[in-house]
């Protein structure tokens, strides 16, 4: 609890001494659509309490769409990158990122269909070592399949502006309807008052 907060805990147990170190927060988007032999951002930020030291590391590996294992396949360390020279990413990778902006992304570059899967970001800022990695499903679809502009951005803007803005708009419709309404019903004329009984 308090550890994920950022406050270091200390105690004694059993005559050892521990001091639980707090959390690295990985930020991933939770997927992304990517057209087939295009280029491929992978986003990934991070937040740590401590102040990021050249002992930082980061490391990404790739679980295939249905498979059980992770391959390795980069490893960023003392300012260098180290791409695996595995295949399926061999010469494909770029670091993308910077440890001082708390950013580490990559690029992979000539997306194929084989690349689809989850993609897993761990950073590690010792002491500050303890963290949940950051996991993107990677979707490789036909090229000229997408949009020019993001669909899902679309509609969410289309669906935000219209259920934000629907309330309002019935306020202002039932507000118009009952203006309306009561001016039917009094006109403030006194004739016409008269002859409606009002």
């Amino acid at each position: 609890g308090e550890a994920e907060r950022g406050v270091e805990v200390t105690g004694k147990w059993g005559g050892w001494s521990w001091v639980q170190v707090s959390a690295v927060e990985v930020n991933t988007p939770e997927e992304i659509f990517v057209e087939n032999g295009t280029d491929a951002k992978l986003p990934c930020t991070f937040t740590s309490v401590e102040v990021i030291s050249s002992a930082a590391s980061v490391s990404w590996s790739f679980q295939p769409e249905g498979a059980a294992t992770r391959i390795s396949f980069f490893y960023y360390f003392n300012g260098k990158p180290y791409p695996g020279k595995d295949i399926p990413f061999k010469d494909r990778i770029t670091w993308a990122g910077d440890l001082n902006k708390k950013d580490a992304s990559i690029s992979i570059s000539n997306m194929q269909f084989r690349d689809n899967g989850t993609y897993i970001c761990d950073v590690k800022n010792p002491p500050d070592i303890v963290v949940k990695p950051g996991e993107i499903r990677v979707r490789v679809v036909e090229k000229d399949s997408l949009p020019a502009f993001p669909i899902a951005m679309v509609a969410g803007i289309v669906i935000g502006t219209v259920t934000g803005l629907s309330p309002l708009i019935s306020i202002v419709v039932c507000l118009v309807i009952r203006k309306n309404n009561s001016k039917k019903r009094y006109s403030g004329d006194p004739d016409i008052d008269a002859r409606l009984g009002m």
